[in-house]
């Protein structure tokens, strides 16, 4: 079986005869129903397929759709005039950035259908080359375009510049409107959502079906597609590793299955992670390895984000579904970029509930986060991880502790901000990574048990102070009775005391009994 990774072209794709998930039911829906859409999906989900797979529809290329939903329900094949716009390709990082992509695609339609001397800006140049293709071919033009949000989403940590592409992308956009007598048909597609009172503002009449029901499983790939197009592909991950079908999937499932792009909505796949797997015979982190933007880190550190919320947050359909909201939380842009999904929903108050999708996001953002919270060299995290879980599968708590006091130690001011929601976001992040691989609970609130750990043979209680002494957090697990639930368990049971100093911004001192 061949998989079409990093593969965009549907053309290529069904020439070469990679497998194709088929997606060509929606296509076809979407034509026949409507005009303007407007979807967004994380990176690496199979957009820029999507859009492809529409180009060849419209353009009739019948041959391409042999074997497909599509073949039947379509009876006429009309050839529609396309133009295709994908933003992916620039790095904007100057104001003249985007005018150079437009300008690009805009000269090669102007060699083909001519310009007006008066068509001197983007849009003025657009609007004149969708009349002309329009008239010239007798027929209503098809619009597609990749990565709308590409420019402002690069300039996201630089208001000025964003702005810039804003205005400038808004007034491109909003001749979908002012030609729609020329339009037969128009796809944008993105990561984030720039709200209707920024770039999409003239564009009114575009169907946002993110979050519809009816197309939720348009990208990515659902439970059915895994054991209709890939049941073969399961089987030899499971010989591969030695386990039965069922575990294969199980596994296969917890790694990179939980996206949800609306309330009680089904389960999806990331498909890039998951061909990816198909291919090497590899479980991995293959989606977040291929680069996470470091402004995501920038407004958590901003917010002076309390990073156990990431998995507690409810927010409104509204607030989730605007980038613009980014001024007051980052919640929105993880969300739509798929770092978060939607885990539950409360009809009565109309809220989601978000966490981690799978498990690849959530280890692979863990570790990606903790360097900017700690001293910790950037790809060292799973080096330093393994060396906290040998202490503890071996019961050594005091060297484990000191791995502790070398991360917290030497921290730059400007990296720790407020001293104790440093301490309690670095200490999140290690106590998720260590319980990707031994059973941790912990919460950092008033009243409840900082951290437990648990191993084949040990029992670590984890009682952390401010400013105070070790002393006297060994004292509050044994005021407490900490320690009692596990009085009838075999294992051996460590209680740790540590105290974090907020001038010093370090662990200063730990006790173990």
């Amino acid at each position: 079986m061949k998989y079409p990774i990093g593969i965009q072209n549907f053309t290529k794709v069904r020439q070469e005869r990679y497998v194709y998930v088929d997606k060509t039911a929606f296509i076809y829906k979407l034509a026949s129903e409507g005009s303007y859409y407007f979807l967004s999906r994380p990176r690496r989900f199979g957009k820029s397929l999507l859009i492809s797979t529409m180009d060849a529809y419209f353009r009739g290329q019948k041959e391409l759709f042999r074997g497909l939903v599509l073949e039947a329900l379509e009876k006429d094949w009309t050839v529609y005039p396309v133009v295709h716009i994908d933003l992916n390709t620039g790095k904007y990082d100057s104001e003249d950035a985007l005018f150079h992509v437009l300008n690009d695609y805009l000269c090669k339609l102007e060699d083909v259908y001519g310009k007006y001397p008066s068509e001197v800006t983007p849009e003025l140049r657009f609007k004149g080359i969708i009349e002309r293709i329009a008239k010239k071919h007798n027929q209503r033009v098809v619009i597609l375009v990749d990565e709308y949000d590409k420019p402002m989403l690069q300039a996201i940590d630089n208001p000025e510049l964003q702005e810039h592409f804003r205005n400038t992308l808004k007034a491109f956009y909003s001749v979908l409107k002012t030609q729609d007598q020329y339009i037969k048909f128009a796809f944008l597609t993105g990561v984030t959502k720039f709200g209707k009172v920024s770039v999409f503002s003239d564009l009114n009449n575009l169907v946002d079906i993110s979050m519809d029901a009816r197309y939720q499983g348009i990208c990515g790939i659902t439970e059915d597609e895994l054991m209709t197009y890939f049941k073969s592909s399961v089987q030899d991950f499971a010989d591969a590793y030695g386990i039965s079908f069922d575990e294969a999937a199980a596994k296969l499932k917890k790694r990179y299955d939980g996206y949800h792009f609306r309330q009680r909505g089904i389960d999806i796949y990331n498909p890039f992670s998951l061909l990816n797997t198909f291919a090497t015979g590899e479980l991995g982190s293959y989606w977040f390895e291929t680069g996470t933007p470091s402004f995501l880190v920038q407004l958590l550190k901003r917010d002076n984000y309390y990073l156990p919320n990431l998995t507690e947050e409810e927010v409104s359909g509204d607030f989730l579904n605007s980038v613009d909201s980014v001024d007051v939380s980052p919640v929105p842009i993880l969300y739509q970029s798929g770092y978060l999904t939607i885990k539950g929903y409360d009809q009565r108050f109309q809220t989601y509930s978000l966490g981690f999708p799978n498990e690849e996001v959530s280890e692979g953002f863990t570790e990606y986060l903790l360097p900017y919270y700690t001293n910790m060299e950037k790809n060292a995290s799973p080096m330093f991880v393994g060396q906290f879980v040998h202490d503890m599968e071996k019961g050594n708590p005091e060297a484990f502790m000191k791995r502790m006091a070398v991360l917290f130690a030497d921290t730059d001011y400007k990296i720790v901000g407020d001293a104790e929601l440093y301490f309690q976001n670095a200490f999140y992040l290690i106590t998720k990574l260590l319980g990707f691989y031994t059973e941790v609970e912990h919460t950092i609130s008033d009243g409840r048990i900082d951290m437990i750990a648990k191993t084949k043979d040990y029992i670590y209680i984890f009682e952390f102070k401010y400013d105070q002494s070790a002393d006297a957090a060994l004292r509050q697990i044994d005021e407490k009775g900490y320690a009692a639930p596990f009085a009838s368990d075999p294992r051996k049971l460590y209680k740790v005391g540590v105290n974090f100093n907020r001038e010093k911004r370090c662990i200063d001192e730990w006790k173990v009994n």
